[in-house]
């Protein structure tokens, strides 16, 4: 099975890593992992005074502060996973990303907002599952 990881450095993405750790099913070498980050698109005043370079440094070191303890808890349970970030909108990305790779699930870990919060604030998750084609297991 291909199984895309969303992650984003977050305490719920720690916890959907330990939920795979706690369910040995999910860490078998059956299983191909992608960990995805995607990192938001800086406001384009703040872009054009910084420049190009400087923005892709930017982008690639947060990217790697999410990518890299990720994959590091993955090798600790002998898994491999492919490591990729882009830059853009979080949850069109995400759903873009799941449906155009080729995967046959998304797991992302979520806040776990009431429905009210949802509403008011919006939700990545929410708005994944409203763009998304594949199935998606979310993680409270």
């Amino acid at each position: 099975m291909r199984i895309l990881l969303a992650v984003d450095g977050s305490p719920y993405t720690q916890k959907m890593l330990d939920y795979l750790a706690a369910h040995a099913e999910w860490l078998t070498p059956n299983h191909h992992y992608t960990a995805l980050t995607v990192q938001p698109l800086l406001p384009p005043r703040a872009a054009k005074a910084l420049g190009k370079a400087l923005v892709d440094d930017y982008h690639s070191e947060e990217a790697q502060k999410v990518l890299v303890p990720v994959q590091e808890f993955l090798a600790a349970h002998q898994v491999t996973a492919v490591a990729e970030s882009a830059v853009g909108p979080i949850s069109q990305t995400i759903a873009e990303t799941a449906d155009k790779g080729g995967y046959d699930l998304l797991i992302m870990g979520t806040r776990g907002h009431g429905a009210l919060a949802k509403l008011v604030l919006g939700s990545v998750a929410t708005q994944v599952l409203a763009e998304s084609k594949l199935p998606v297991l979310l993680i409270r």
